[in-house]
């Protein structure tokens, strides 16, 4: 069987309901939760950029903060102006490139993540804003998040779309893990249907984090982490790379699936964990090297 390149983490890694549970202690001068994370995950997703521009020495910032040395690569998340809005600009598309460019010059770039809503079906109109916002990021790997189940086998080989998990809600899409250009990028959001449908209720109503945040809260059990890996192994002759990113972030969730993920992918190959998230999730001694 052929042995793709993997990258496993999570969307975003400064949560603070992760302190004490990954994190051993706060944020400071001193301690930097990114250089924590990358110690454990070669790969994150940077959910930050979806609600707001960064300045460029933030980014700037996170290149000093990685661990040096580690194949650590970061997909950077557009903009919700460009994905739900449609509301853009030259200066929105330069603020964007900006920060994926100082990425990139530091080798540190998976791609650009696009994610559409459940809202965005297949229609000409549609697969013409698609092609055109491909275009405009054309010098960047690009990675496409559609939700909606028409879009299911009927998406181009030219970018790389998303296999994501989700609860089965209306016309989503099935978790079938795709290649194209010889990647597979997979997304797991959780299955907690009943939240989700909460949330589509509220959508465009003010919300707490918490509100926001309860859609994804799900730890998935050793048994679906399983059909996972067996489905994902499926397509390792055809893949190269394959990148894994679990946004069910909530309580720490993320990381103990990720790690979970990781075990069985690499074969059961015990990992280096920290103490903290075996302390929290004891389920996790099975999978621990320490």
């Amino acid at each position: 069987m052929n042995k793709p390149e993997l990258y496993v983490g999570t969307a975003g890694w400064s949560y603070e309901d992760w302190l004490k549970v990954f994190y051993p202690f706060n944020q400071s001068r001193d301690f930097s939760w990114l250089k924590f994370y990358s110690r454990f995950f070669n790969h994150v997703e940077v959910n930050s950029t979806y609600y707001t521009y960064l300045s460029p020495k933030i980014a700037e910032n996170w290149m000093r903060q990685i661990e040096q040395g580690n194949d650590f690569y970061f997909t950077v998340k557009l903009h919700l102006d460009f994905t739900h809005r449609k509301i853009y600009g030259d200066e929105q598309i330069k603020s964007v490139k900006t920060n994926l460019e100082i990425i990139k010059e530091n080798n540190r770039l998976a791609g650009l993540l696009i994610q559409f809503p459940y809202s965005f079906n297949l229609c000409e109109a549609n697969i013409n804003y698609l092609k055109s916002l491909i275009k405009i990021f054309e010098e960047y790997d690009q990675f496409i998040e559609l939700r909606h189940k028409s879009w299911q086998n009927k998406t181009p080989k030219t970018v790389t779309f998303c296999s994501i998990d989700q609860p089965q809600i209306g016309d989503t899409v099935d978790f079938i893990p795709k290649v194209s250009r010889e990647i597979c990028y997979a997304r797991f959001h959780g299955r907690n249907a009943e939240a989700w449908k909460k949330s589509l209720t509220g959508f465009k109503k003010p919300q707490t984090y918490q509100e926001q945040s309860e859609r994804y809260n799900y730890l998935y059990s050793i048994g679906e982490i399983m059909e996972f890996d067996f489905k994902i192994k499926e397509i390792y002759d055809k893949a190269k790379k394959i990148f894994v990113t679990m946004n069910n972030h909530p309580n720490g969730n993320a990381i103990v699936n990720a790690f979970e993920l990781m075990y069985f992918l690499r074969n059961k190959t015990k990992l280096n964990l920290p103490n903290t998230i075996k302390k929290a999730f004891p389920r996790l001694e099975n999978i621990s090297l320490n």
